[in-house]
């Protein structure tokens, strides 16, 4: 099938001029439109790393869109929302998007002082966030394919509910696991494994090294067969950045201003350099094609610039067309 490209609306881009609530729409109707985007996505935090809301603009976008598949770059709130409030929220997005909805679920456990925050605000903890991720998995499946569901956990519990109208997609919308523990600790990158294919349908990662994916990559699917599962049944995608600009310097230059204040800190240009595809078309085509080798099913791109249409018009013309499925190029 080849490589599948997403397009990452970078929806906090909002708090520092790179974009607008408006423009962000557009520029998911015009991914939709070229026929060759497979999906588009929203970024999601609360106080954390705040920006707009990710499913109410999902909706936006779902009313705008008729083709690709949507969702969130990691729902980092997962454990702090309500999960039957959610289940009900997501099913209603789902209906308006006639079942192109992917949910993907992860604890938003980073390290600083927003996040403690949020963590006394929820009275929860690092603990218990991942503890949530498993249990909230559990009952948005049962609402969404079962009626008068009970349910008894740990930090949830629940009788009779029903939740009506239930997603277009069938049996459900697809669940995936957005994690990226450290290579350093194997057991724990194991465990993470397992419980994506146990529980999920599809791995996202937003690490970047060539040789730690592919690693992760084989030790997925390994596990996907020990526990017997076809390793082709779980989606595996990358989310990363992209900036086109000649000079390369300059693409990783405003690249490193833009991720800076997207996420706060001051990185390096080696940083910045991993996780953008920056420079010419052709060095992002190489750059892609090298993750495509490897084992994913697709890479969704957030421009890391402040021209946003003008980077995108010329992502589309540049480099769409090489991973451009035959039957599209012969339309």
């Amino acid at each position: 099938m080849g490589l599948k490209i997403g397009l990452t609306l970078p929806n906090r881009g909002v708090l520092f001029g790179a974009t607008t609530p408006a423009e962000l729409v557009d520029l998911a109707e015009i991914a939709d439109q070229t026929g060759v985007f497979n999906s588009v996505w929203v970024g999601d935090s609360l106080f954390g790393k705040p920006r707009l809301e990710s499913v109410a603009l999902l909706a936006a976008i779902a009313g705008r869109t008729s083709r690709v598949r949507l969702g969130p770059a990691c729902l980092a709130s997962f454990p702090l929302r309500d999960p039957v409030w959610l289940a009900y929220q997501w099913a209603s997005l789902d209906q308006i998007a006639n079942g192109r909805t992917v949910l993907v679920a992860c604890n938003g456990n980073v390290h600083n002082d927003p996040v403690q925050n949020e963590n006394d605000l929820f009275t929860v903890d690092r603990a218990s966030r991942v503890q949530r991720v498993v249990e909230w998995i559990e009952i948005l499946k049962l609402l969404w394919t079962e009626d008068d569901v009970t349910y008894e956990g740990k930090h949830y519990q629940f009788k009779n509910i029903t939740v009506d109208p239930k997603p277009a997609a069938k049996p459900r919308p697809p669940i995936w696991l957005a994690v990226n523990a450290p290579r350093s600790n194997p057991e724990l990158v194991q465990q993470t494994h397992r419980k994506i294919v146990r529980r999920t349908d599809g791995w996202q990662t937003a690490a970047s090294n060539f040789e730690d994916l592919e690693w992760r990559i084989q030790d997925l699917n390994r596990t996907a067969e020990e526990l017997d599962r076809d390793p082709a049944s779980i989606e595996k995608h990358l989310y990363h950045n992209v900036n086109l600009n000649d000079d390369q310097h300059s693409g990783l230059e405003e690249s490193k201003k833009f991720l800076d204040l997207y996420y706060g800190g001051d990185r390096s240009l080696e940083s910045t350099d991993n996780w953008v595809a920056s420079g010419s078309s052709e060095r992002v085509i190489e750059r892609l094609k090298r993750y495509e080798a490897i084992g994913f099913d697709e890479v969704t791109l957030r421009i890391t610039s402040w021209n946003q249409r003008e980077q995108l018009a010329r992502f589309i013309e540049e480099v769409l067309p090489a991973f451009t499925p035959a039957a599209v190029a012969a339309d």
